[in-house]
């Protein structure tokens, strides 16, 4: 049996496996912990590094430097700085770094199965759009067209639904026919734990303007999958 060789790089990784397996070299670029959710939070546009640390919960700020020098270094992520007035630095994903968003949906949907899946811990604004697009069930859908709006804290997104296909973006929800306010952990509730909409506007952690049976029929596009075993 070939033992694995433990190494330390430039950039701070200390394990990787000398083993020419695509998949293998995959873990040399991304394995690091917290490195894949990085690479989340920047799958729908550039972020500055304490938008990084904010939505990343319980990461320290010498971990988050680390896995951006490292994920910059692999060629996944760059920086530059936006122009004037924001002329802040940010970071983002390479056209190559996008490649792995079917990567990150595959695995996202093989882990919801998992009976050590616990849906209720917190997640950020980019994580619960990003379940959206994993979760979505386009039989549920059927010809379904809508647009809806989600105000999460500082984050807003703008969700699509046409053609049995979803689409989740950043942006002002003007031309949404719903508009969602609440934390992401409450959507998530919403969403896959199918608590009422009206118990959540009766604890004031919910509001709904517009169109309220859009969300409710958007909810019904969402099923947590059975789980293994």
């Amino acid at each position: 049996m070939k033992l694995e060789k433990i190494t330390k790089d430039s950039v701070g990784r200390s394990r990787r496996y000398h083993d020419a397996c695509g998949a293998a070299h995959g873990l040399d670029l991304i394995g690091e912990r917290w490195a894949l959710l990085v690479i989340r939070e920047l799958m729908m546009g550039p972020r500055r590094f304490s938008d990084l640390r904010k939505d990343l919960c319980g990461i320290s700020a010498n971990v988050l430097t680390q896995r951006l020098e490292g994920l910059e270094a692999s060629g996944i992520v760059q920086r530059r700085k936006l122009p004037p007035p924001a002329s802040v630095q940010v970071y983002e994903l390479t056209d190559w770094g996008y490649e792995i968003k079917p990567v990150f949906m595959v695995l996202g949907r093989w882990a919801a199965r998992s009976p050590l899946h616990d849906p209720t811990l917190p997640i950020s604004a980019v994580s619960i759009m990003q379940s959206f697009e994993t979760m979505f069930d386009p039989a549920r859908a059927g010809d379904a067209t809508m647009i809806l709006g989600f105000v999460l804290g500082e984050d807003r997104m703008v969700v699509s639904v046409a053609g049995g296909r979803i689409e989740a973006r950043r942006g002002e929800p003007e031309e949404a026919e719903v508009v969602v306010r609440a934390a992401p952990p409450v959507v998530a509730a919403a969403v896959y734990g199918k608590v009422p909409l009206e118990s959540m506007e009766g604890e004031g952690v919910m509001s709904i303007e517009g169109d309220r049976t859009v969300f409710a029929r958007f909810i019904d596009f969402f099923h947590l999958p059975e789980k293994a075993g």
